[in-house]
C-alpha cells in the first residue's frame, strides 16, 4: 500500500540523501513508515513478497528510485542488535543486485551506516540454524524480506536502489512463531495472542525480540532525521 507521511518537511538541515524528491521508499513494518521524514512517499509490504512486487509494477507516477528502510535480522556472528548497515550488494533470488553506488556513498556519509552485503529472502529465517544456512550461501551480514523484491523490480524497470537497514534479532536469536502481521504491517494481536495460547513458552522470546526491535527503531529514527 501506497503512502506519503503527512507534515511539512523541516527546512533547518539541507535535504536528506536517502529521501530525495523522486524517491519511493518499501519498508515491511507501518512503524517502519512513521519514522520517515514528512512527505516521503512509502509502499508497506506487510512481509508479503507477492504482493509488494506487484505494487513496486504498479508503482505510482514520478518515482525515480528505490530504498529499501527498515528493520533486518542478523545472519553473521558478531553482528550486534542496532547495527545501521548500507547495502553494497543485495543477494537474493535471480542473482546479485548492485545498489546505486553514489547514493549509497552519500547515505552512508550522512548517517554512518556500516556498507555490507546484505540478503534479500522472500521466507522468513526463523531460527539460528536458516540464519547459518543463509550467511554459508550468501556472506551476507543481516536478511530481510524487502529488499531482494525491491532490487528485482528496480532492475526490472531500470532504477537505481538503496538500502538502509537496522538489525533487530541477532544471528543466533529465533523468531517466535506468535510473532504475526496484518496486511497493512501492523502487530495482528489475535493471532499473535493464539500463538501463544499454543505456545506459552514463546513469551519471554516475544518479549525480547519487542525490545530489540524498539532499538532498531531508535536507531533508524535518528538515521532518518540525521
Amino acid at each position: 500500500m501506497t503512502q506519503q507521511r503527512e507534515g511539512v518537511p523541516s527546512q533547518a538541515a539541507p535535504p536528506h540523501p536517502a529521501f530525495a524528491p523522486g524517491t519511493l521508499v518499501v519498508v515491511g513494518l507501518a512503524s517502519e513508515a512513521r519514522l520517515l521524514p514528512p512527505g516521503v512517499r512509502v509502499l508497506v509490504s506487510g512481509a508479503d513478497p507477492t504482493r509488494l512486487a506487484r505494487a513496486l509494477d504498479s508503482r505510482p507516477e514520478g518515482v525515480e528510485r528505490l530504498l529499501s528502510f527498515g528493520l533486518a535480522g542478523g545472519l553473521a556472528p558478531g553482528v550486534a542488535r542496532g547495527a545501521l548497515l548500507a547495502a553494497e550488494a543485495v543477494v537474493a533470488e535471480g542473482g546479485i543486485f548492485l545498489p546505486d553506488p553514489a547514493w549509497t556513498a552519500e547515505i552512508v556519509a550522512r548517517t554512518g551506516a556500516l556498507p555490507a552485503v546484505l540478503a534479500g529472502s522472500e521466507a522468513l529465517a526463523p531460527d539460528a540454524a536458516a540464519k547459518r544456512a543463509l550467511h554459508a550461501a550468501t556472506r551476507a551480514l543481516a536478511v530481510d524480506m524487502e529488499s531482494g523484491v525491491m532490487a528485482r523490480a528496480a532492475a526490472r524497470h531500470g532504477l537505481p536502489f538503496a538500502v538502509l537497514r537496522a538489525v533487530a534479532d541477532r544471528a543466533e536469536e529465533s523468531i517466535p512463531r506468535a510473532a504475526a502481521l496484518t496486511p497493512e504491517g501492523r502487530p495482528d494481536l489475535p493471532r499473535v495472542l493464539l500463538g501463544l495460547l499454543r505456545r506459552p513458552w514463546e513469551l519471554p522470546a516475544l518479549i525480547r525480540l519487542g525490545r530489540a526491535s524498539a532499538a532498531a527503531h531508535a536507531v533508524l529514527r535518528q538515521a532518518a532525521s540525521a
